[in-house]
């Protein structure tokens, strides 16, 4: 019989922020009340929530009701089930409908018999069957407007509306980006929906919960639609990529407290104008003539008389599904630190901060006066605006005044990548509190912290989470800034783990893997951007590019316990593992094909983007690498045959690599360190030659003067495969280093995100390059992976993923005397903090409920660690598991715990 918790006893202990036992943070497909989603067996999860250690979840009760919040009939209860499993559990009741609204409460116990109160959320559908759409795609025919090639146009219907009224649900879509406004309200706060898929293939919807903007009687809905990525200029296309019109699609459902229905869609009813934008194109900027604004357009008492007739479009709409992704919002501002004066006579704003987004400010001019602003990432070396690295980009603002007293304009429809803006034709003083920068993003939750005894290392981990930040825009981008912004591939997949720890990119990623699913080429193989900007071409499948197919499901799984994702992946992954074994001319090489190589390494010959590693190694080594992943995601999903067949294929693949790129002494036919630090991290060597690879590893590092020589694919192995080989040291050197080139170097050149290239900026002032030269691009931020899972040490392991099963083990060394990181997991917050003073260890761990952990103490001896004052045999929760002539391994329950002990140096170490 299990013991029931008071009710009182909870509420007042909730107050106090204490409580015996509970559960919190209930969420649906990771997010909390979500609406619109897509999912048809959508999954659950909750944290426990409880004071003192050892909090272990005996069971659960889970009920969902349709529409019914005091669940008085659920259509599904899962009854009490005897499992500690808190995390993904699938809903299994009849099949949900479309356009719906569920409630869903769980309760749960601990292993003491302690029950928690009911904890409740709910989750609305969208239209989940693409054959339930009736609206119509709406347009305006360019040929019979005189500025419809550029300028936005407005499509614009009004409806009435009886009383009471229950709920009003917004679906909506567009061939292009759009924005809604209803009664004069703009709808903003999902911008640039619906988000940026392979349109032909995969087109989001948008649900929008408008009951609030309904009126009794008259009413009247505005859609403004732009080029975006559908219609605009990207990828190095000139423009109409996807298509050439821009439409809208729209279904308002009214549901009335006497059970009655009504329903308004897009159809040839609609009137369509042109507005005050005359042109928005994401790398080129926007351009606003307020003297063209049609005030209250988007109100009931319009007159639009004089407005055109929509043309509606026969398209399918096979390719409709509800949104996936997180939406875009702003996530922050920021006021100009600072007016500069350039000697060149400009006037810049200079926000402190490379962003992406877009600035807004008031003005008071003469009607037709011109304002424009041009962003940049930095300046020249003389103090003037630098614009050469945008290349054909133009990243500029155009606002025309109406001259009706003060204006605020803010842009919509186009985003800069920037930390500076040259503010031309502005009426009088320019003053920092007439300007704001918006920072947008996909709206991730922020669930990593790293600090650390290094200023300079604390302000790279802030670049790092700003270049993410800035990157992370419903696709993850190379850049924000120029005239690219595409979806790389190999840049997300050397990113995924430290993105991961960073922020929650569960659902950011599934959105994105579906879309390389979806563009995922007939052999197998994968296009290097994703969405695919150059069907057709022979330049895809890139060794480390098109491997995000295998790596980035992986990760997610690993990271999240994410096996749906997997299996949904399962394949794609599959596909890509055996486009390589059947793209070369031997099975178990690769030497064909499009390759980048290591991108952008310094050891790369002169004039060259490659390093000077062979392409063939590194095709050959990452083919290793996914078939060795596909397996252990073949085994994770209980594919047993599978799994064994990609095990014995990447033994296959490894003696042939043997055979081909190590020479008969044992060494590496490469002598670069990316080769070796491949060979290394991929498990490719073995025995006597791993020992030498190792030996000979840590030679060319020496040889460097400590210096990083390695691009894309072998850097963001450098520092773990150091700490993994025992040289910590080496791993610190090269993470802790000012000089170039190395992390910091950018840092102490005053970079606020992660460069492109090492030496973006050089010493002097001039620049490495005007033509490929990014001083917002989050590759070389990886280095976070290291930050997190070495130095403080957070980690998971494979065989309960998701940090269900925590591993702890700090690496200090010199250089540092405190580093703490933070990781707000699936289970609820790690922690792992250490701090060395006076010749003592101290070390912070914080474990979640309902999860194990070991944690392994650096240079200790048993008898010599506390926790809290009380020796190890006797404290609470913990348990030895292991004892070392230089560490302890320990097994902890749930809890907080702080261990001290006498620091020995490395002498007495090896004495």
């Amino acid at each position: 019989m299990r013991l029931k918790a008071d009710p009182f006893l909870i509420e007042n202990t909730q107050r106090s922020g204490t409580i015996d036992f509970g559960i919190t943070d209930l969420r649906i497909e990771y997010r909390r009340n979500p609406i619109g989603i897509g999912v048809r067996v959508p999954r659950c999860s909750w944290k426990l929530i409880g004071t003192g250690r050892g909090i272990r979840q005996g069971g659960y009760r889970i009920q969902v009701s349709e529409n019914d919040p005091y669940f008085s009939n659920p259509i599904w209860d899962s009854g009490e089930v005897n499992s500690d499993r808190s995390v993904h559990i699938a809903y299994g009741g009849s099949p949900l409908a479309s356009r719906q609204v569920y409630h869903l409460r769980v309760r749960a116990w601990d292993a003491k018999g302690r029950e928690s109160d009911w904890q409740t959320a709910f989750f609305e559908t969208g239209i989940l069957e693409y054959r339930e759409w009736t609206a119509q795609w709406i347009t305006l025919d360019p040929g019979k407007h005189d500025r419809a090639g550029e300028a936005l146009p407005l499509f614009r219907k009004t409806f009435e509306t009886k009383s009471p009224l229950r709920s009003a649900r917004i679906y909506a879509t567009a061939l292009g980006l759009y924005e809604l406004e209803l009664n004069g309200n703009r709808l903003n706060d999902q911008l640039f929906a619906p988000g940026w898929t392979s349109y032909h293939k995969r087109l989001q919807t948008q649900t929008y919960d408008v009951t609030a903007y309904i009126r009794m009687g008259d009413n009247a809905i505005g859609i403004t639609v732009a080029d975006g990525w559908y219609k605009g200029r990207i990828g190095g296309h000139p423009r109409d990529f996807y298509g050439n019109r821009r439409a809208a699609l729209l279904e308002l459902h009214l549901a009335y407290e006497d059970g009655s229905m009504q329903t308004v869609v897009t159809d040839g009813s609609w009137r369509a104008e042109t507005g005050p934008i005359v042109m928005a194109s994401l790398y080129d900027g926007e351009s606003y003539d307020a003297r063209l604004e049609k005030d209250g357009w988007s109100m009931p008492a319009y007159d639009d008389r004089y407005w055109l007739p929509v043309e509606t479009m026969k398209r399918g709409n096979h390719m409709l599904l509800p949104q996936e992704n997180v939406p875009t919002a702003v996530v922050k501002e920021l006021q100009p630190e600072r007016v500069l004066r350039s000697p060149s006579g400009e006037t810049i704003l200079d926000f402190g901060q490379n962003l992406t987004g877009w600035v807004s400010y008031s003005v008071t001019g003469e009607a037709g006066r011109l304002i424009e602003l041009t962003h940049a990432e930095v300046l020249d070396s003389n103090g003037n605006l630098y614009v050469d690295n945008l290349r054909s980009a133009k990243q500029m603002t155009r606002y025309i005044c109406k001259g009706t007293g003060n204006e605020r304009y803010e842009p919509r429809f186009s985003f800069q990548g920037f930390r500076y803006a040259k503010v031309s034709g502005y009426p009088g003083d320019v003053m920092p509190d007439y300007f704001t920068a918006h920072v947008i993003s996909s709206d991730l939750e922020e669930t990593g912290t790293f600090e650390c005894s290094d200023p300079l290392v604390n302000q790279l981990q802030s670049n790092i989470v700003w270049g993410q930040r800035g990157n992370f825009l419903d696709v993850p981008t190379d850049c924000p800034q120029r005239d690219e912004r595409l979806g790389y591939t190999g840049d997300a997949q050397v990113f995924v783990r430290t993105a991961a720890h960073n922020m929650n990119v569960a659902v950011f990623f599934t959105k994105w893997l579906r879309d390389l699913k979806a563009d995922q080429l007939p052999s197998g193989g994968v296009p290097n951007t994703i969405p695919d900007t150059l069907p057709g071409w022979e330049m895809h499948s890139a060794a480390g590019w098109g491997d995000a197919a295998v790596i980035c499901p992986w990760t997610m799984y690993a990271c999240y316990g994410d096996l749906r994702l997997l299996e949904e992946q399962y394949d794609s992954m599959k596909a890509w593992v055996e486009f390589l074994r059947n793209s070369g001319e031997q099975a178990y090489l690769r030497n064909d094909g499009f390759q980048f190589g290591d991108w952008l390494a310094l050891d790369a010959p002169a004039g060259s983007y490659t390093g000077a590693t062979p392409k063939d190694f590194i095709a050959t080594a990452f083919y290793a690498h996914s078939t060795n992943l596909l397996a252990k995601s073949a085994r994770a999903l209980g594919k047993r045959e599978e799994a064994a067949k990609y095990e014995e294929l990447f033994v296959n693949i490894r003696d042939c690599f043997n055979r081909e790129f190590v020479t008969r002494t044992g060494r590496l036919s490469s002598p670069t360190q990316t080769a070796h630090v491949l060979a290394l991290q991929f498990g490719l060597v073995e025995g006597p030659v791993r020992k030498k690879v190792e030996e000979s590893f840590i030679r060319l590092i020496e040889e460097s003067a400590y210096k990083l020589t390695s691009g894309f694919l072998g850097t963001p192995y450098i520092c773990p495969t150091l700490s993994d080989i025992g040289r910590n040291d080496l791993a610190y050197r090269l993470a802790l280093s000012r000089s170039y080139p190395s992390w910091l170097y950018s840092v102490e050149q005053g970079a606020t995100t992660i460069w492109e290239h090492w030496d973006g900026r050089k010493a002097d002032g001039s620049f490495w390059s005007a033509d490929m030269n990014s001083f917002n691009h989050y590759a070389f931020g990886a280095i976070g992976e290291w930050f997190y899972r070495y130095v403080a040490g957070i980690d998971t392991v494979e065989v309960k993923p998701g940090f269900k099963y925590i591993r702890i083990k700090p690496l200090p060394n010199e250089g540092l005397n405190y580093a703490k990181a933070t990781y707000q997991s699936m289970y609820g917050e790690i922690v792992s903090g250490w701090r060395l003073q006076n010749g003592e260890m101290n070390v912070e761990v914080k474990i979640p409920p309902n999860t194990t952990a070991t944690l392994e103490l650096p240079n200790a001896l048993q008898d010599r660690v506390t926790e809290h004052g009380v020796r190890l045999g006797e404290a609470e929760g913990v348990r030895i598991v292991a004892l070392h002539d230089n560490r302890v391994t320990l097994e902890l329950e749930s809890g907080t715990y702080r261990f001290q002990y006498e620091w020995r140096t490395s002498s007495e170490v090896k004495n």
